[in-house]
């Protein structure tokens, strides 16, 4: 796929943020092609719940690219309920090694509550130090927002929010239209 054919959908930051014994996934509703805004409401950061454990993700890059990493992790949750590691291990490890997964263009982060990781195409499962995680368009300026507010007195919800608010301030491809899911770690 060349730039000069598709110049390229932007417009995606998902933060996560976890503190207090939860994670919160916010994700903005921005999705531009080239200099247009083609939609302000996409809903990027959504809860799935396989085998009856519920994961929360969120994702930049390709719409159907992403939906498809989406129910390959939920097949994988199947197989191993409850294994969150296991499973954005494996998405992996496949993402990386199958030939028609490996031309997919977007990353997730996905949290059960407990555990939160960064999953790329280039086989990378991270954990992010300082828990505090973000990917797209405004992933650096929401980073640097939610890490500088990690250690104040703020829940994780408020952090989350702040730091997609001041991303949205800085970067042309994200917008304030959040979309912001909260879940808690089990015991």
């Amino acid at each position: 796929m060349s730039e000069d054919k598709f110049p390229g959908w932007h417009g995606t930051t998902i933060v996560g943020v976890r503190k207090g014994g939860e994670v919160v996934l916010a994700g903005d509703g921005q999705v531009s092609l080239g200099q247009t805004v083609i939609k302000g409401t996409a809903r990027k950061v959504r809860r799935i719940s396989p085998g009856g454990h519920d994961v929360v993700c969120g994702f930049a890059g390709s719409t159907a690219d992403a939906f498809t990493l989406l129910e390959r992790l939920e097949a994988k949750l199947e197989a191993s309920p409850g294994q969150l590691a296991k499973a954005s291990v494996e998405l992996a490890k496949d993402w990386r090694m199958d030939k028609y997964l490996r031309n997919l263009e977007a990353m997730l982060i996905v949290t059960d509550g407990t555990d939160l990781f960064v999953i790329t195409g280039a086989g990378d499962v991270l954990e992010p130090e300082n828990n505090v995680a973000a990917i797209g368009s405004g992933g650096n300026f929401a980073l640097a927002a939610a890490r500088a507010m990690a250690d104040s007195d703020k829940s994780a919800e408020e952090v989350a929010r702040r730091a997609l608010e001041i991303a949205a301030e800085i970067c042309v491809y994200t917008n304030g239209n959040m979309t912001v899911e909260k879940i808690s770690g089990s015991a």
